[in-house]
């Protein structure tokens, strides 16, 4: 809530900002263009208190990070980091500038209009570094992978087993390259072995940030976290760890309102007395939306509890396995009765994830 008595807008970029101060008591309104370096920010924001009385600063989320908001906050200045796509802007305005952006920052931040985001700490900030890292590296190797086989497929060379790019198929790639690609050209073979050696750099890119995240997950402020989570089906530590940093203070969300924090839940266009609920919102954190999909899919398969989920359970305290066993439960049967309604199964898996991030975040709250 806006207490002050001046509000200041920034508009943030790379290399200046642009700042707008409104006094709500006289109506001034003091604008500056600054360079980028927070230490001058911070500097003219000071000298504006003193000028002007108590202040409040806000500016969008975006590529600059979570950086100034910290300076700001370490210097006593109230900040709100406001979310981009939730800032409301007049429908006839045809005019975008960066003065413009920061009164504008500055009038919605007096009326208390501006949605503010959770600034992470540091720590996770970094761990979600981490984290992201390893989900480029995934997205890389697909489209390694990707590149592989089909500059095989074209040549009609098709891998006759079922299980891929494990040491079978990497025998048989080597294989392929040998015999297979005998008649092709120079620059066939050229291209083969560069996109093999793509697929094998990243490879071991990802492992080496998988047993970092593992490291990371086993002695830090996201252990316990990271424990609780991986006594549901399809959540390992790699995911729990993920689902731990994205989210950060689960405390802030409710089991009703995760979903919606997740983009989960329908969207919908109502009016008047008809009511149309459309595909998800898909809003909100994206890398963690996707983990929850993915981990609903465990869930379609007969539930018995084996030895990895054991010793998961083992490693967690015996109430949060209980949820667990009782979450992994609840799913498996959320399944069974979507698929006897003839679901598609993209839908159904889609439910399962929305009661998914309900169970995860009662465990990530237990004392």
């Amino acid at each position: 809530m806006f207490n002050e008595r001046t509000a200041i807008g920034l508009d943030v970029h790379a290399r200046s900002v642009r700042a707008a101060a409104i006094d709500t008591s006289t109506g001034e309104v003091v604008e500056a263009r600054l360079p980028a370096a927070t230490v001058e920010v911070v500097a003219w924001v000071t000298q504006i208190a003193a000028r002007l009385g108590p202040v409040h600063a806000a500016y969008e989320a975006g590529p600059t990070g979570f950086g100034l908001a910290r300076k700001l906050a370490a210097a006593g200045v109230p900040v709100t980091v406001a979310a981009p796509s939730k800032i409301i802007r007049p429908a006839g305005d045809r005019i975008k500038t960066d003065a413009r952006d920061a009164v504008l920052l500055a009038r919605l931040l007096k009326m208390d209009e501006l949605v503010a985001v959770r600034v992470p700490t540091e720590a996770e900030e970094s761990a979600r570094d981490l984290v992201r890292a390893r989900d480029d590296a995934r997205i890389e190797l697909m489209a390694a992978r990707h590149r592989l086989s089909k500059l095989l497929l074209r040549r009609g060379i098709v891998y006759p087993g079922t299980g891929t790019w494990g040491r079978p198929h990497d025998a048989w790639l080597r294989a392929a390259r040998r015999d297979g690609l005998d008649e092709a050209g120079i620059g066939t073979l050229a291209a083969f072995d560069a996109s093999y050696d793509a697929v094998a750099q990243i490879v071991a890119r990802k492992d080496r940030l998988d047993r970092e995240i593992t490291a990371m997950a086993a002695n830090s402020e996201f252990t316990d976290v990271t424990t609780r989570l991986g006594c549901l089906r399809g959540i390992s530590t790699l995911t729990g760890f993920a689902l731990a940093v994205e989210i950060g203070d689960w405390h802030r969300l409710t089991g009703a309102s995760i979903a919606a924090y997740l983009g989960l839940v329908p969207s919908e266009h109502s009016s008047g007395g008809t009511r149309s609920l459309g595909p998800i919102t898909k809003t909100g954190n994206t890398h963690a939306r996707r983990l929850l999909i993915e981990s609903a899919w465990y869930h379609k398969h007969d539930y018995r509890p084996g030895k990895i989920m054991r010793d998961r359970w083992a490693h967690a305290s015996a109430a949060a396995a209980a949820r667990g066993d009782a979450g992994n439960r609840r799913l498996h049967h959320r399944w069974m009765v979507l698929a006897a309604k003839h679901k598609k199964h993209t839908v159904a898996n889609t439910a399962i994830a929305r009661e998914l991030a309900g169970w995860c975040w009662s465990l990530a709250v237990m004392d």
